[in-house]
């Protein structure tokens, strides 16, 4: 999806420095693209400093820079940007197509949509799919031949290119409430919380990727010359997680809502969000929000329409709007009121309908 990486470029600048995640499996993919097509891999592995020896220890791990290296190398030795998934190749610059046709759509859900067709006129050995289904969103994906040695290096590339291209366009992160695949949980496994961040399953069905639908509706934030400059470096998105997340102030209320009793403090509610309780509140400063502020918004809503609408007592009403005891409820409602939660749901029923 990048501009043409130099074969000739330096290799002494260290790949090795980062954290070590990515499997030795996905490398022997790239190798096996190699032999399939009669070359050797030797200067790919050598540009991205992957010893040789470290193909036959299925333990072996890469860093994100050494994987990106490789790919990049691999894709313009092969010129097939699928590295051998498909039964054509894809010649450079097919994945910046699919980006150029869908960079100029209004929302998230219809750039997708696009992708998704288009990805069929370049690849007809897979078909990708956006289906939603109430607040949940699906990209899935069709295998229509058997992909062989390949399949698992095909299918998690193929959605972690959507995905990382679809938070690009957004400028955010989209996180993600499950991500599947039809096949056996590999010895690498721990690596899919790495790559998908969130929960995964194995023996599923098909491929797909499970997120928030409300997402589709966010608008693009790039333009043509942001994605210039990002495909100059496109690789970097199928590997990294992005900081931000659009929508996180409304996840945020959505499961202080959902799991009143779940959500007492932040650690909790950041479990429930797959993010760490720093993330939470580094990204909800940068939204102009808080944690507190929040849950204050969340409980107030509940506590009111608990009283106005129900005969529970006080207590239950503290309770259901996430309070440990009846004191510290009265003492919040009336710092947002002005009035007791007694005071409230007497003037409340009093008023006449509107």
């Amino acid at each position: 999806m990048s501009d043409r990486p130099s074969l000739s470029a330096s290799a002494s600048t260290s790949l090795t420095s980062g954290p070590a995640l990515t499997p030795i499996a996905f490398v022997n993919a790239i190798v096996l693209a190699y032999t399939r097509r009669g070359m050797d891999p030797a200067a790919a592995l050598a540009l991205a400093q992957i010893a040789p020896s470290a193909l036959t220890d299925p333990a072996a791990r890469i860093t994100a820079a050494q994987m990106e290296r490789i790919s990049g190398a691999a894709m313009q030795e092969l010129d097939d940007e699928a590295l051998g998934w498909f039964s054509r190749r894809l010649p450079w610059g097919s994945y910046g197509m699919l980006a150029r046709a869908s960079i100029s759509a209004p929302s998230l859900g219809l750039a997708l949509q696009r992708w998704c067709r288009h990805h069929g006129l370049i690849a007809d050995d897979i078909t990708l799919e956006l289906a939603v289904a109430g607040d949940s969103a699906t990209l899935s994906i069709t295998e229509h031949r058997n992909l062989g040695e390949l399949r698992e290096f095909c299918l998690v590339s193929v959605l972690r290119n959507i995905h990382g291209v679809a938070c690009w366009l957004i400028d955010s992160r989209l996180p993600l409430n499950r991500a599947q695949f039809p096949f056996a949980a590999p010895l690498h496994a721990g690596a899919y919380r790495v790559l998908f961040a969130g929960p995964t399953e194995f023996n599923a069905a098909q491929a797909s990727l499970r997120f928030d639908a409300r997402y589709l509706a966010l608008p693009l934030r790039r333009d043509e010359p942001a994605l210039q400059q990002m495909l100059q470096r496109a690789l970097p998105l199928t590997v990294l997680q992005y900081r931000r997340d659009r929508l996180l102030v409304q996840r945020v209320r959505q499961v202080l809502a959902a799991h009143t009793a779940q959500t007492h403090n932040a650690d909790a509610l950041a479990a429930l969000l797959a993010i760490s309780p720093r993330t939470l509140h580094r990204q909800l400063k940068e939204e102009g929000a808080s944690l507190q502020a929040l849950k204050d918004e969340v409980r107030q809503a509940r506590a009111q329409d608990l009283l106005l609408r129900t005969a529970r007592p006080i207590k239950q009403v503290a309770e259901a709007a996430g309070f440990q005891n009846e004191t510290s409820f009265i003492r919040a409602f009336r710092s947002w009121t002005g009035q007791s939660p007694a005071q409230f749901r007497r003037l409340g029923k009093a008023l006449p309908p509107a």
